[in-house]
């Protein structure tokens, strides 16, 4: 009876009087943007409305079939010609998606200077293998932003700011590659396990030098952009550590450091925003922004998301806890919310492809869970400007609420992210102990429709449907300080 009852005694508390900092567009963006190829205005207006920053560049060669865009070997294709003559680059189709991306979505530009990802096998590889002239390859990146930045070769003069060295050069026989392969890194042989750490350290050192020689020779020219990388698989502080210990050695300064999380665990996420912060601080490097480059909820492995098992099927695609259903929508709203008030400076969801696993709508153009909530979220962050106190009592509940700059408008999101409520009671201040208030839901069987709410006396008591995840939005009348 007492764990029945614990189920529903959630509270959270919102304080509008009280200001904990401004809200950071650039904490919500994306890799979505537009496609060259089947990509109608009602798909533009979708990535739209889901209100992101920014958007990244990675993998975009990938979902642009048949397109030459973005990728350095697309973008100077023949390595043995003059990487400073303007006449051996094709910049056509990248320029094109960019512009796209700047004038219809109103997205700033995050460039990932390098590769797409290449799951061509253990030993298998063309574009992601280790270049063979850092120099030159050093010089092709800087054409790249004397193009965009400077007008060289027929360009523009965008200013975009921040360029990313390479992407998940950790990652074994996918985007960083020795030319016989990287080993079995999934092999328990005590000989390959071996081979494996023999060719990782090559594969650092021979990083590490790359990344040296582009920041040098990025910087040498533009001053004024922000450089960094790698985007590490995950976190990992062994592998940053030396990365930066390398820098420090050289004499050179990242801008700043990027990794990904692919997890279901929001502390994870958020630990290691705390673990970059304080290895960068121990390097020296305390202006080093903190970028999180990709980012997703990950219920099952990837085996799992490829089995055409029925019975997987319906469990990873269909019901709450699918990959893009209820569970990883809030667990996306979850972590907009805590990085808003963390020590993170940039961070963009994973997806490129409108559509499919990786997308925010399934090949019938269905939207995904996680439109929806991305959309909540996008909402919130261009109506309001200051955050404001908030709290919760119960682990999986997570509370943010905020203002717009004139204070008229106050708004709060609720998020259960899995913590099985059924009631959650909202203590608020800062408005009128029985002001109207609007709310909308979004669970497993609404889409962020409207739903009753009223406050009295300064408190309001959310209902859910069921025990799943979901998330509350409510917005109090216009009032002014």
């Amino acid at each position: 009876m007492i764990a029945a009852l614990l189920l529903f005694a959630t509270t959270v508390s919102v304080d509008f009087n009280t200001e904990n900092g401004r809200i950071r567009p650039e904490l919500h963006s994306s890799s979505f943007g537009p496609m060259i190829c089947s990509c109608p205005p009602e798909q533009i207006a979708a990535v739209k409305s889901m209100g992101f920053s920014a958007s990244r560049t990675h993998d975009w060669a990938i979902v642009n079939a048949n397109e030459r865009v973005c990728d350095y070997f697309h973008i100077f294709p023949l390595m043995h010609l003059d990487a400073k003559d303007p006449k051996n680059y094709v910049f056509g189709p990248t320029d094109y998606l960019l512009k796209r991306t700047r004038e219809e979505l109103g997205h700033k530009i995050f460039y990932r200077l390098g590769t797409s990802i290449e799951n061509s096998g253990t030993k298998v590889h063309f574009n992601a293998l280790i270049p063979e002239d850092f120099d030159k390859m050093a010089e092709i990146f800087a054409a790249t932003i004397r193009h965009y930045n400077r007008g060289w070769a027929n360009g523009f003069n965008w200013g975009i700011k921040y360029w990313k060295i390479w992407t998940e050069p950790d990652g074994h026989n996918t985007l960083w590659c020795l030319p016989d392969g990287d080993g079995e890194g999934s092999s328990t042989a005590p000989a390959q396990q071996a081979d494996v750490r023999a060719r990782d350290k090559r594969r650092f050192d021979l990083f590490a030098k790359f990344f040296v020689t582009c920041i040098k020779r990025i910087k040498s020219e533009f001053p004024e952009v922000k450089v960094g990388g790698p985007g590490l698989v995950k976190m990992r502080p062994d592998y940053l550590g030396n990365l930066l210990a390398a820098c420090k050695e050289a004499g050179v300064a990242p801008d700043f450091i990027s990794w990904h999380h692919y997890v279901n665990d929001p502390k994870i996420i958020m630990d290691a925003i705390d673990t970059g912060r304080k290895l960068c601080d121990s390097y020296g490097f305390t202006d080093c922004e903190l970028i999180i480059s990709e980012w997703h909820f990950m219920g099952y492995g990837f085996k799992m998301l490829r089995s055409t098992d029925p019975e997987v099927v319906r469990k990873v695609w269909f019901g709450p806890a699918s990959h893009n259903g209820i569970d990883s929508s809030c667990f996306n709203l979850t972590m907009l919310a805590k990085f808003q008030t963390s020590k993170l400076d940039q961070a963009y969801y994973y997806g490129c492809r409108h559509t499919s696993n990786w997308g925010y709508m399934d090949e019938l153009k269905r939207k995904y869970k996680i439109y929806y909530g991305m959309r909540m979220f996008g909402d919130f962050v261009k109506d309001h400007q200051r955050i404001c106190a908030s709290a919760s009592d119960t682990d999986g509940i997570t509370v943010f609420a905020a203002k717009s700059e004139d204070g008229a408008r106050r708004s709060v999101l609720v998020v259960d992210y899995r913590a099985g409520t059924r009631e959650i009671a909202v203590d608020v201040k800062g408005v009128a102990p029985d002001c109207p208030v609007r709310a909308w839901l979004h669970d497993f069987t609404h889409d962020c429709e409207p739903v009753a709410a009223r406050l009295a006396g300064g408190r309001l008591v959310l209902e859910k449907p069921d025990a799943n995840s979901a998330a509350f939005l409510l917005t109090f009348a216009s009032h002014k300080d």
